[in-house]
């Protein structure tokens, strides 16, 4: 796969930051759209107010009413991370506000599928819910909410996926993506909705009087933050100002240890220092550990593990999470050589497609999404790894590659071909969809087509957006502090990244695949850098060079109290 390194266009001058912000930061921020040092004050106070949010007040009335009623609530998730937070947060904030009975039930991905389905209303009648409230999914359960209220609940639905032609007919409905929402920020997660739901309906209890009336103390909803941040990164939505400001307060909780037990015992599990927890972290080690179990089991498991108050069961928990999280390492480890494997054999033969459909009918349902991750990583390519369903159908994981909106693509698929697809849903990166076995032909060309038909040659290329070179001046530990400051970095605001020429004074192979470097740069030769790049192929590596390239971020390594600065290198080639 070519690799192309692009430096950001920046222009100073635009920027209105003190006049002693190092140029270095002035680059990184301009680079993402900041312009000002106000554009990171990350106060609770400098939030979207919630009132733009179409349907909000309809649901808090409804919420309202219930809890007032003493009424059974049922909460409805997804078996990933938002989904898990968001269930966990409802449940614990509306037991906070006194409501009667609330329970969670999330679907098992191997018996019923995502979302609110008429089969898991059958399943939540057993709850004898009087109202039921959809995380993170339900914005494209037409037939489901109906079921639900032909049953005799209310139902309000709260989702942060796009909407397909027709809305359910819900009780309410809250999700910034709806038509005619005017919220602000539309790159809430299933969790940041809910909090906002939640946030809203505290204070129309607090101002009717309701926790003076029951005695009870009104939650401090800020406490809720550590699950907002988990749940917001682990989906890997756009970090907008709004949404860095959660994800920034939610870590602060963690770091001072004010946060779900269970987050401390997987931080724990993992080897992870919670002091010094980063939105990296909550990306590699926590929201893989919560997933695991709604790939591998049942998303169950993640729920009791964040909502535990008992540290001892905490810890019992994070440890099934910690070896679940192994067998799926093992399971998409075997998946990926099979990919592999095929892939290569189609390289061998011809050029490769601009999109890319595989199946096996032995790969794990739950991990194709893994898969599908890895697989474009490696080709540039929109990937769908589909595994076996039920009843004849197969089961598709989709990642797409900037440029291309996968869920538009499906929908192009669908319009041209509607006798191909199942159904389907999801976001302009991933997006999950069903079709019937004998299907798959057909729909990969017809994906082809719709992939053809929105991308240009040019976007299959892999790029590396750089902001720059260093100078011999700015490799030092203030520098790389500097920057650490201005997280969280995520999705759409990316850690920063520089590349440049170096000398290559060192190179060794450092556990199996891992590139152990010192180099220098070229205009400061007596400069010695550490260096490492993970998972290079060792085919290629050590090689003979004295000089490279490299695409790397500025990191501080500690190690044993000492701290010292480290290249964390993206790409290299010898130059």
């Amino acid at each position: 796969m070519n690799t192309k390194i692009q430096r950001r266009p920046v222009d100073l001058s635009t920027g209105r930051f003190a006049s002693d912000t190092p140029e270095i930061l002035q680059r990184v921020l301009l680079g993402r759209g900041v312009t000002s040092e106000e554009e990171l004050d990350h106060r609770l106070n400098r939030l979207h107010a919630p009132e733009a949010m179409r349907g909000l007040s309809d649901a808090v009335r409804i919420l309202e009413q219930s809890v007032r009623a003493g009424e059974k609530i049922l909460i409805v998730g997804d078996f990933d991370a938002d989904g898990a937070t968001s269930s966990t947060l409802a449940v614990l904030a509306l037991g906070a506000m006194g409501a009667a009975g609330v329970d969670f039930l999330v679907p098992n991905r191997f018996d019923y599928g995502y979302g609110l389905t008429p089969e898991i209303v059958e399943v939540a009648k057993d709850y004898g819910p009087d109202l039921l409230i959809t995380v993170d999914n339900g914005i494209s359960s037409i037939d489901g909410v109906a079921a639900a209220r032909a049953a005799g609940m209310k139902v309000v639905v709260t989702d942060h996926h796009l909407p397909g032609s027709e809305l359910p007919d819900a009780d309410a409905i809250v999700n910034p993506n709806q038509p005619d929402c005017e919220f602000p920020s539309k790159n809430l997660a299933g969790v940041g909705v809910i909090f906002y739901l939640l946030s809203r309906l505290k204070s129309a209890l607090e101002q009717g009087g309701w926790f003076a009336e029951s005695g009870i103390a009104p939650p401090n909803m800020a406490e809720y933050l550590d699950l907002v941040a988990l749940g917001t990164v682990a989906d890997l939505v756009p970090l907008d100002r709004n949404n860095r400001i959660l994800v920034h307060q939610g870590i602060a909780r963690i770091r001072a240890g004010r946060c779900r037990p269970g987050i401390e015992a997987l931080l724990e599990v993992a080897g992870r220092d919670q002091r010094r927890l980063s939105t990296t972290d909550i990306g590699f080690i926590l929201g893989p550990r919560i997933n695991a179990a709604g790939r591998l089991d049942d998303i169950g498991t993640g729920i009791r593990c964040l909502m535990t108050r008992d540290p001892s069961e905490a810890r019992e928990l994070a440890a099934e999470l910690d070896a679940l999280n192994r067998d799926r390492k093992a399971i998409e480890q075997g998946m990926q050589r099979e990919a592999m494997a095929a892939l290569e054999k189609l390289q061998l033969e011809g050029e490769v497609p601009w999109s890319l459909c595989l199946y096996d009918e032995q790969w794990h349902q739950g991990v194709v999404g893994i898969l599908a991750s890895r697989i474009k990583e490696k080709f540039h390519r929109p990937v769908i790894a589909f595994a076996e369903g039920d009843n004849g159908l197969i089961k598709g994981s989709a990642r797409s590659i900037p440029g291309l909106h996968i869920r538009d693509a499906l929908s192009d698929v669908a319009a041209t071909r509607p006798d191909l697809i199942t159904k389907f849903g999801g976001h302009a990166m991933a997006a999950g969809l069903s079709l019937p076995r004998d299907n798959l032909p057909a729909f990969t060309e017809a994906f082809e087509a719709a992939v053809r038909a929105r991308l240009t040659e040019a976007q299959l290329q892999a790029v590396i957006d750089s902001d720059g070179a260093l100078q011999p001046a700015d490799f030092t530990l203030q520098t790389a502090a500097a920057l650490r400051a201005l997280a969280p970095w995520g999705q759409a605001f990316p850690e920063p990244t520089f590349d440049g020429e170096f000398l290559l004074l060192q190179q060794r192979i450092v556990g199996e695949r891992h590139l152990k470097m010192v180099v220098a740069p070229e205009s400061s030769p007596q400069q010695a850098l550490d260096a490492i790049a993970f998972n290079v192929d060792t085919d290629q590596w050590p090689q003979p060079t004295e000089r490279v390239r490299l695409a790397y971020k500025l990191d501080i390594n500690e190690f044993r109290g000492r701290e010292s600065l480290q290249l964390l290198v993206n790409y290299l080639e010898p130059a």
